[in-house]
């Protein structure tokens, strides 16, 4: 037998054995290796839940300023006074004292009058002598006119020693001490109404385009005047009364004055921030500020719909204190709606609602 035939046989079974067998454990262990087909796992997002509402939403112009006297107009007096000596002298009564009420015409301070009582006996004399010679023609007309206008100035100058109240009101400041000396610059005393008081505040003028004379406005004083952006149960409420036509050069701002009701806590001289209504919107649809977000550059809200959350864009319009107007194709008042957890939603999310 030729050994050549039985080893060629043989060394063929054993080539195709050493490729087969390992290509075939390869094969059993890549097989062993694939993951099983996986199952669709469902996401469910918790989140909380709000509703779209009905309200009545309102545009505010914010301006600060300050609480100051009325001003005269329409007929009234100005509602502060600031008192001076009409000349110069020395003070020989004081009558008034800070927080003191006085009227109109009350005395505050008086000068020395030694000097003008007897300016003003002498020209009551000369008169009186100058008229019963007229009558015995012992003197001319000329001559008795010019005693009366002697005597009518020396009252005038009595009477400006007397310093009396141009107001009614309270005395918020009193310098006036007996037995000083003043002068025509000096002021003695300050007297208020305190019942009529006005903001005067600045508007920035591509803002104040929008007022009007009667527009009501919110006025905050204290600290609640840093927040006055948001809306506070304690503001005062008053009208807008005047508005300025001319605009402030150094500011670009427009001067307006706002009506304060009697008996509020606001005092002169306070600083004080105000919210003028320019635009009132009733029945308005409106949501959550944080229900709202943006999403390829267009604003949306997640309306729920069963257990998932369907996007819906909005067109956003007035904003007042947590909520914001909304409007949009299918909207309606008792929507429900998801409020915290709606930033990067997407839509048809499953979501599970959180009680809170």
């Amino acid at each position: 037998m030729n050994k050549t035939r039985i080893v060629w046989p043989a060394l063929a079974c054993a080539v195709a054995c050493g490729f087969i067998w390992p290509a075939a454990t390869r094969a059993l262990a890549d097989a062993d290796d694939k993951p099983a087909v996986e199952e669709k796992v469902v996401t469910e997002v918790p989140v909380h839940v709000g509703k779209i509402t009905t309200a009545t939403l309102h545009d505010y112009v914010v301006g600060y300023g300050m609480v100051e006297p009325e001003p005269a107009g329409n007929g009234r007096p100005a509602a502060g006074a600031k008192l001076t000596s009409p000349t110069a002298g020395v003070l020989v009564e004081t009558t008034g004292m800070e927080g003191q009420r006085v009227k109109k015409g009350d005395l505050i301070f008086r000068l020395d009058s030694r000097a003008a009582d007897a300016a003003v006996d002498v020209a009551e004399k000369n008169l009186a002598r100058q008229q019963q010679l007229i009558t015995v023609e012992g003197t001319s007309k000329k001559v008795l006119l010019d005693a009366e206008q002697q005597l009518a100035a020396a009252r005038v100058q009595q009477s400006l020693l007397r310093v009396e109240s141009p107001v009614s009101g309270v005395v918020v400041r009193y310098n006036a001490r007996s037995g000083e000396a003043v002068d025509t610059a000096t002021v003695l005393a300050e007297i208020i109404d305190l019942d009529r008081l006005v903001a005067t505040v600045r508007i920035p003028t591509a803002e104040a385009e929008s007022l009007k004379t009667n527009q009501p406005v919110e006025l905050s004083g204290g600290r609640r005047a840093a927040s006055v952006a948001a809306a506070s149960s304690n503001a005062v409420l008053g009208v807008v009364t005047y508005l300025s036509p001319q605009v402030d050069a150094a500011t670009d701002t427009v001067l307006v004055r706002v009506s304060i009701p009697s008996g509020s806590f606001l005092r002169p001289g306070q600083f004080v921030a105000a919210r003028i209504v320019c635009e009132t919107r009733t029945d308005r649809l409106a949501v959550p500020v944080e229900s709202v977000f943006t999403t390829d550059g267009a604003s949306v809200i997640a309306v729920v719909e069963g257990d998932k959350a369907i996007q819906k864009p909005v067109k956003m319009g007035l904003r007042e204190g947590g909520l914001v107007e909304v409007e949009g194709e299918e909207l309606k008042a008792g929507m429900t709606i998801v409020t915290v957890g709606a930033y990067a939603l997407p839509n048809e999310t499953k979501i599970r609602v959180l009680e809170k």
